[in-house]
């Protein structure tokens, strides 16, 4: 039986790399995001490619709607042995911390902590008896390191980066991996990349990755797994 991976956020960037860096290994992929067009599209090009797929409509910022996500897509593939949590936006709301508001930190926890959280609720009991499996979370740096004008979605990252490297503690002996790829330059051809480029030429000049370099981070954090968080690129140190 095919391991399966379900990616959460499912873009034309690092979702859709991370699909195919899973599927050249004979994984077959959930593709989870809003889009139903995109999602269809991304589909075909990954079959096109011999890659197992099937898209998955949902709404991230809906948390109480993960559970019966899950269930369709084990309805579908049988099992989820792989998830990808990253739906990153184009416009991830960044603001010095002074203007940051309780109502704008609420209306992000639930793309950004809370679904994550209970995606892992709904799919950690099977990995836990299978004695195998993996959630892989993909964030922003200001996660790891908070800048000045750069608050906002960042300190709720952080909390979630908080609670996936407990989680990676507690499921260790259990044979199931847990960690955090940040991510410390743009996305080349990025939907976010091309808006800073266009907002700011000298935002668009700072340091890139390409999604596919992203993607085997990815595979060497889930097949190594020895440790719980990697940032990419590495940050200089002080």
């Amino acid at each position: 039986m095919s391991k399966t991976l379900a990616v959460f956020g499912a873009g034309t960037g690092l979702g859709a790399a991370t699909a195919r860096r899973f599927g050249r290994e004979g994984y077959a992929v959930a593709l989870v995001a809003r889009r139903p067009e995109r999602l269809d599209a991304l589909v075909a090009e990954l079959g096109d490619d011999g890659i197992e797929a099937a898209a998955f409509p949902a709404d991230l910022s809906e948390p109480a709607a993960v559970p019966a996500l899950v269930e369709r897509i084990v309805d579908r593939f049988d099992r989820i042995d792989v998830v990808e949590y990253a739906p990153i936006p184009a416009a991830a709301p960044m603001l010095p911390a002074t203007e940051v508001t309780a109502d704008l930190l609420g209306r992000l926890a639930g793309l950004y902590l809370h679904t994550p959280v209970e995606t892992a609720r709904a799919v950690l009991p099977a990995m836990i008896e299978r004695g195998d499996g993996a959630f892989l979370l993909g964030q922003g740096v200001s996660a790891v390191r908070p800048l000045p004008g750069m608050s906002g979605v960042g300190p709720v990252m952080a909390a979630a980066r908080n609670w996936i490297l407990s989680l990676h503690g507690e499921l260790a002996a259990h044979g199931v991996y847990a960690g955090t790829l940040s991510v410390a330059a743009w996305v080349e051809g990025s939907a976010g990349h091309r808006a800073a480029s266009d907002a700011d030429p000298g935002l668009g000049n700072h340091p890139t990755v390409t999604a596919a370099e992203l993607a085997d981070q990815y595979w060497d954090l889930y097949t190594r797994r020895d440790r719980p968080e990697r940032v990419h690129p590495p940050l200089p140190t002080a």
